[in-house]
């Protein structure tokens, strides 16, 4: 799961991946926009992981990840447009997009204006999205005048008509309800505004919490989380466990910016976890909500997806009701599933394959 931040300049987004990813990434008020964005891998705190790996005492241990890339601070009203090129290719290949707007006072741009900040993010992803889309109507258009026009390039033109005029609207594409062929037409397209989006208020200490209407206000249409960044940062540089209770409690938190964000992320893109045990190995998996046994096994390996015969299968919560592996089998939970078998969270596989 890859998940860019992005926002204004001094919103405070490399603040936020610090936080979130125990990071020491340089942040500096108004600096020029890196070339390079932040890159960091953390792994998905997951209690299930640390109770199975306590059961099988594996060699190896592997919790599910979530990487965070934290991009350069969009300029406001540039004349070349808020997002560079190479920035807009990169954020392409996410899964989700974190918007950071600034809750907090600063010397350089005043009072905080984060309902403002979202709207010219937003305005510069439509922005973006559009050209793209005047772009390849263009060429449908010559290709059509050369005779070249198939069914399935009139299915993605009149898509893309319909998408150009929802962004002409000031709309985002996610806010659209394709049908399905236009759906595959699309496919190979990655607009910004169709990505899911989830909104962090990076709000500092004296305004954390006092944020009520501008929450409603912003749920109204967006996941929206409030952390206290500069906060979060700190706490995220403490290693006894009573220093970390302690400040939170002062600050009146009770879940880390880390675990906050990366649960909203898997309710907002819809994944689940299920985990693979043993010996060697206890591993946890993301998977869509909804996929089947056979996709889960791919996500593991080709080869079993490739060969899935059937997938052993019991849940973690009778594994920990019954407390072994052994009086799951003697109570009859567990089961033989085909691939067709929607996999649930917490679910344990075993895949039976032949290649």
């Amino acid at each position: 799961m890859k998940i860019a931040i992005i926002g204004l300049q001094n919103s405070g987004k490399t603040t936020i991946f610090n936080a979130l990813t125990r990071s020491a990434a340089e942040v500096a008020d108004y600096s020029n926009a890196k070339a390079e964005p932040n890159l960091a891998v953390v792994n998905v705190e997951d209690e299930r992981v640390v109770r199975l790996s306590a059961m099988y005492k594996p060699r190896k241990t592997v919790y599910a990840t979530v990487e965070f890339i934290d991009f350069a601070g969009v300029a406001r009203h540039s004349d070349k447009g808020g997002f560079p090129p190479e920035l807009v290719q990169a954020a392409r290949i996410t899964d989700a997009l974190a918007v950071v707007v600034r809750n907090f006072h600063n010397d350089l741009m005043g009072e905080p204006t984060p309902g403002a900040d979202l709207e010219s993010i937003e305005d510069e992803m439509i922005l973006s999205d559009l050209i793209i889309v005047e772009t390849r109507l263009e060429r449908i258009a010559q290709d059509n005048k050369k005779g070249k026009k198939t069914p399935q390039v009139q299915v993605e033109e009149e898509a893309l008509r319909a998408i150009r005029d929802t962004l002409n609207e000031g709309l985002p594409i996610r806010d659209m309800n394709l049908a399905p062929e236009a759906e595959k037409a699309l496919r190979g397209f990655q607009f910004l505004t169709r990505k899911p989006l989830m909104v962090i208020v990076n709000s500092d200490d004296g305004r954390f919490g006092k944020n009520a209407s501008l929450l409603a206000e912003l749920e109204a249409n967006y996941r929206t989380i409030e952390f206290a960044g500069n906060f979060e940062m700190e706490l995220s540089r403490l290693t006894e466990e009573e220093d970390i209770r302690l400040f939170m409690e002062d600050m009146g938190i009770t879940e880390s910016a880390r675990s906050l964000l990366t649960r909203n992320a898997y309710e907002l893109l819809g994944y689940i976890s299920f985990f693979t045990v043993g010996p060697d190995e206890v591993r946890a998996w993301n998977l869509k909500k909804g996929q089947s046994a056979v996709e889960a096994a791919g996500v593991i390996h080709s080869d079993l997806a490739r060969g899935f015969i059937r997938a052993e299968c019991f849940s973690c919560a009778d594994l920990f009701a019954c407390g072994s592996e052994k009086a799951v089998k003697e109570k009859g939970l567990l089961r033989l599933e085909g691939k067709d078998y929607p996999v649930n969270d917490g679910d344990i596989l075993c895949i039976r394959f032949n290649v």
